[in-house]
């Protein structure tokens, strides 16, 4: 794996030396100058700390203290983020203690897939991500200050937060979770809940009922989906405390936590041990935040995301990295959908260090890195306790003390990660292999074409989908509505699955990172509103997805898949996509986005 490791790297590297040194070059010329409140006009310093206490002013303007910024994704709608409500203060305290000065630079959107799953409003969720970078930059374009804390948890919140903090990678920054919500019911028992609910078996009090004692509380869902992949991959680049991902929103220890972030800010500000977030996070880094999405199994959203947080570091990375990397990192963790375990049981079976720990032994991650903290990666490698005089983190058992949920190197779920990459005559796209079983590795069925998951949910409530088949979901890319994830298709299909038939779904748009036990091959690029081959898909093809070997197809004769037409969006489809729940306002965001592979960026 090293070589491996190694290899992938280099190439990353090598890729990227004219954007990563233009990058690079960026920040060195801001980090020579004079800092703000030194540099600015009077009248511009004057308004800048015009709402401070007389004695932070005379700190950060007299003394020239460090004055941090933070950006906070605080909103007392979403579980994960209500936490966040009284971390400024927290914050502020701490900082005065250590001679600093803070302000909340602005806040940012954080909007919640499970809230719009289904509906309008979630065609603006992967748009969401370039918003919420836009909105970082807008709080920290006020340029005056030494470092910046960054307070968000969720799917597209984190990635959004790390591209904005990136474009101003001249800061030293630091990442804050608020950690998961208590456990609720089993996610095994609140997913056949679901699928009764297709069935008509339950209704929608049942159905509530279900919900509600999954999602209870204060905190991040407790499955292992985008938002709580975000975490470890945080950890794994280096950016949080060592251990904060999943500690529970009102665990003793969270206040530690976010207080010892702001310590550890201050301690890689320019008078201390100096390290912007635009250096740390280098070519190393965003390998090893790819290795730990692997070797979790962790959600397929981070195709996306990653590519674009690497992009706005000036590095470039595809799909094939991801690829060549899954084949040999080995599968450490089984959390749901990948197992029966939720973050919580995680987490005290060793959780993100444990993994980290067995990657940098193992050779898999680089351990050569900078990280926000003195002894890099390896501090990683330990768990953090609260002891009398503060916090001290302690070394992990040498074994699992839960094999169903983590293991070492030497006894992995499997031998190569949860990714793989699918090519073939319908584009190239990705499949969660992890969370799905062996004997769904292959499937070769019959394409049913819709044009939306509402078809497709529409032809299961007819009865007309009992039967082997492939769901081809198509005009869901990022040109065509926004890429929303089409988590809703996974009970019924997951139904017709218990029943014997062989489904899968072939698609341009996104499934969550809590889909389930259905073969998905998604993100399928070019989608089909830019030409992609899945516009010329018909109802009765044969399809076959090859899991195994890595495969995508379509099992059309050549000559007569060559010469058939593309399938075209009605216009009252692209109306449709185009208006409602603020959809209008995101059409330039529709027209300029590149591809899912390309991490459907809006900004370049």
């Amino acid at each position: 794996m090293k070589q491996i490791l190694n290899e992938v790297t280099e190439r990353i590297r090598e890729r990227s030396a004219p954007t990563r040194q233009a990058y690079l070059q960026r920040i060195d010329h801001i980090i020579q100058r004079p800092r703000g409140a030194d540099r600015l006009g009077c009248a511009n310093v004057a308004h800048a700390f015009a709402a401070l206490p007389n004695n932070d002013k005379f700190r950060v303007v007299a003394e020239k203290a460090p004055h941090i910024g933070v950006i906070t994704a605080y909103n007392d709608m979403l579980s994960a983020h209500q936490p966040y409500e009284t971390y400024p203060d927290i914050i502020r305290d701490e900082a005065r203690k250590h001679g600093a000065t803070v302000q909340v630079a602005g806040g940012v959107p954080a909007m919640c897939d499970g809230i719009t799953q289904g509906e309008p409003g979630m065609e603006l969720s992967l748009f969401s991500r370039d918003t919420i970078a836009m909105a970082t930059a807008i709080g920290l374009s006020h340029d005056v200050f030494d470092a910046a804390l960054l307070l968000g948890v969720c799917d597209k919140i984190v990635p959004g937060l790390l591209i904005g903090a990136l474009h101003f990678g001249h800061l030293p920054c630091v990442f804050v979770p608020a950690g998961p919500m208590s456990t609720g019911i089993d996610n095994t028992s609140k997913s056949k809940v679901r699928e009764k609910y297709a069935q008509g078996l339950v209704g929608r009090e049942e159905l509530l009922a279900s919900e509600s004692a999954a999602y209870h509380g204060a905190g991040t869902c407790t499955f292992y989906g985008t938002a709580n992949s975000n975490q470890m991959l945080l950890e794994a680049m280096g950016l949080h405390v060592p251990g904060a991902a999943f500690v529970h929103p009102h665990e003793g220890m969270r206040e530690s936590l976010t207080r010892e972030a702001v310590k550890t800010v201050l301690s890689i500000t320019q008078n201390q041990r100096f390290t912007p977030i635009g250096r740390l996070v280098d070519e190393r880094v965003i390998v090893n935040a790819i290795v730990a999405l692997l070797a979790t199994g962790g959600s397929t959203n981070h195709v996306i995301h990653w590519v674009a947080v690497a992009r706005a570091a000036g590095i470039i990375i595809d799909w094939s990295d991801f690829s060549k990397l899954s084949q040999s990192t080995p599968l450490l963790a089984r959390v749901y959908p990948n197992g029966s375990a939720d973050v919580n049981e995680f987490q005290n079976a060793g959780g993100p260090s444990f993994v980290i720990r067995e990657l940098v032994e193992g050779g898999y991650m680089h351990d050569d890195v900078s990280s926000v903290v003195l002894g890099g990666l390896r501090d990683f490698c330990k768990k953090p306790e609260l002891a009398e005089d503060g916090l001290i983190w302690v070394d992990l058992p040498a074994e699992s003390v839960d094999e169903s949920i983590v293991r070492t190197t030497s006894k992995p779920f499997s031998a190569s990660g949860g990714l793989r990459l699918l090519t073939g005559n319908l584009g190239r796209s990705v499949i969660k292999t992890s969370s799905v079983p062996e004997d769904r590795q292959v499937i070769e069925a019959p394409a049913i074409v819709f044009n939306g998951q509402e078809e497709l949910l529409a032809a299961f409530e007819r009865g007309e989908l009992e039967k082997d088949f492939v769901a081809v979901v198509r005009f869901q890319g990022p040109r065509a509505n926004g890429m929303p994830e089409l988590h809703k298709l996974t009970p019924p299909l997951s139904v017709l699955q218990a029943k014997g038939f062989k489904v899968a779904i072939v698609t341009d748009g996104r499934m969550s990172g809590a889909s389930g036990k259905v073969p998905a091959a998604i993100h399928l690029s070019p989608e089909a509103l830019a030409g992609g081959p899945i516009g010329k898909v018909r109802t009765g093809d044969m399809i076959r997805l090859n899991s195994i070997v890595g495969t995508l197809n379509a099992l059309v004769d050549e000559d007569e898949w060559q010469s058939r037409t593309q399938a075209v969006m009605t216009e009252a489809h692209k109306h449709n996509n185009g208006h409602g729940i603020g959809r209008e306002l995101f059409g330039g965001m529709r027209k300029n986005v590149h591809s899912a592979e390309e991490g459907a960026v809006t900004w370049i």
